[in-house]
């Protein structure tokens, strides 16, 4: 999408990706034959990804993780403001979609490739 110029898709599916990856985690904490805690579920009912990041229960380890990686930190930074309202906004640029691109991507610095090995 991005090769082709089509910045505002490629930049809402990207972010959508982070909240599917958490989304996958918050699901691991839900155990076969137990009954979910009610407000665990209701609150991940939300586009929001710093509040889907708190309910993942993976704060400890990101908060190590981003010490050792500054990178790491710096991308969370570009991450954490997505929102899916950006669907009805066209006004994103190639600059800023790449910059999104590596911050969610990254081989060493990717929060995608960071949250990937909890899922």
């Amino acid at each position: 999408m991005i090769e082709n110029g089509y910045y505002d898709g490629a930049y809402y599916l990207l972010g959508y990706a982070i909240e599917c990856a958490l989304k996958s985690c918050i699901a691991k904490l839900f155990k076969e034959h137990d009954f979910p805690d009610k407000k665990l579920v209701n609150d991940s009912y939300t586009h929001d990804l710093s509040t889907l990041f708190k309910i993942s229960n993976l704060m400890t380890h990101f908060s190590e993780a981003r010490g050792l990686n500054k990178d790491l930190d710096l991308h969370w930074t570009t991450v954490k403001d997505w929102s899916e309202q950006l669907r009805y906004q066209y006004n994103i640029t190639q600059t800023r979609v790449q910059d999104f691109f590596v911050a969610v991507t990254d081989k060493k610095s990717g929060v995608l490739t960071w949250i990937k090995q909890y899922m």
